[in-house]
């Protein structure tokens, strides 16, 4: 990776509905802009992603998504209403953000639900994207959601067992959605510890389904500080529990909007969470775009996967 930068420039954006997001800017002021769209929902930016960019030839912002990172309020504060935390919402905080710093067009980076919000905002806003590099495809269909929280239960069915345990039993039964739906509520719920226990179980199942890849570390997502995996677990399960708020297969449907932006899709083989079906069905849709699937990774990278990322970044920094 690059090495370690700091912002040349961060502030809070007001978006409205009592929400201030955070962002901050990197690398070269009359570099290339890019911007970085992170996972989760919910994660935050990290360090790292500031050392994926050459400082040199890209202008780099990073942002954190509405009630997560150091935007505020901050999801792990039950008190926060998520209802203005919706897809529709961030794309309008993307489109907002880039009128505020002045930029025309930007390179759109980001993977896992990351991409989801990628192809939402590059299909309202095509005009407004450069290019797309997406490591780890997701388009959040209900299909998708449904494997991820119960299909991929058949590899870890203790594991999967004990996530369903996690809700109360007239919640157990029905379908994902369902299930999600009491997590939802559990960590609402005004008791803390309802909220940590039922937090604490969904980062469980979210470290079991990585436990398999080489880059796949134990308690992967419940190492992470308490604030931070509980705004992502609210954050999650409020998003997923309501399908992103997304007509199921749109993205896919609609993604001959992307034509004329070229974009690389990079996808592990051994994403188990994510299998790489999703990101050949984009690569068939989307007529400018490169699928690269990289054999010795899954959803967590690998050093080829890196190598396939830096590759896509260094070559459309000249463009």
């Amino acid at each position: 990776m690059y090495p370690p930068i700091e912002p040349y420039d961060h502030g809070m954006l007001d978006v409205g509905d009592g929400n201030l997001v955070y962002w901050e800017v990197c690398g070269n002021p009359e570099g290339k802009p890019a911007v970085v769209v992170h996972g989760g929902p919910g994660s935050g930016c990290s360090l790292s992603m500031r050392k994926t960019f050459d400082p040199e030839r890209y202008r780099i912002v990073l942002f954190d998504q509405r009630n997560c990172g150091r935007s505020r309020p901050h999801a792990s504060d039950p008190a926060t209403d998520l209802s203005a935390n919706t897809t529709p919402h961030l794309i309008a905080d993307m489109e907002l953000l880039r009128e505020h710093l002045g930029i025309d067009r930007w390179l759109l980076y980001g993977g896992s639900w990351g991409s989801t919000l990628i192809l939402a905002y590059a299909e309202a806003h095509p005009e407004r994207v450069s290019e797309i590099v997406i490591p780890a495809v997701t388009t959040t269909r209900r299909f998708e959601i449904d494997w991820l929280y119960r299909g991929v239960g058949r590899f870890f069915p203790e594991e999967w067992e004990r996530f369903r345990q996690g809700v109360p039993e007239a919640d157990r039964d029905g379908d994902t959605f369902a299930l999600l739906a009491a997590y939802s509520r559990l960590l609402a719920d005004p008791d803390p510890a309802v909220r940590e226990k039922a937090a604490l179980d969904w980062v469980t199942w979210e470290d079991a389904v990585i436990s398999l890849e080489t880059n796949g570390k134990p308690n992967a997502y419940s190492d992470r500080p308490a604030d931070a995996v509980m705004a992502m677990t609210r954050i999650c399960s409020h998003y997923f529990s309501n399908g992103a708020w997304l007509e199921e297969g749109v993205l896919l449907r609609e993604a001959g909007r992307l034509a004329g932006i070229p974009g690389v899709l990079i996808h592990g083989r051994l994403d188990l969470g994510g299998p790489p079906d999703t990101a050949w069905h984009l690569a068939q849709a989307w007529p400018d775009a490169k699928l690269v699937v990289v054999n010795d990774s899954g959803h967590t990278g690998s050093e080829t996967m890196r190598k396939e990322i830096f590759a896509a970044l260094d070559a459309f920094a000249g463009r």
